[in-house]
């Protein structure tokens, strides 16, 4: 790991309150249901078509996220 990275990762485990076992741990998971979640968007998407700019801000209002309609990225 590079010592910014690792420097980086001690500082949010620490803000967290967690150790750096714990706070990776945690990181995969969300990294691994990101991945999920990717490949069901993908599945979605090849069966019904892309979402259109106002379906992609729809769900950005319901996450409270930047609605741009921006693609995200595969």
């Amino acid at each position: 790991m590079e010592p910014e990275l690792g420097q980086a990762v001690r500082e949010a485990a620490a803000r967290s309150g967690v150790s750096v076992s714990r706070w990776l741990s945690r990181a995969a998971a969300d990294h691994l249901r990101n991945e999920v979640l990717g490949a069901a968007l993908d599945a979605w998407e090849a069966e019904a078509g892309p979402f259109t700019d106002d379906e992609l801000d729809a769900a950005a209002r319901v996450l409270g996220v930047n609605g741009s309609g921006q693609q995200r990225a595969s």
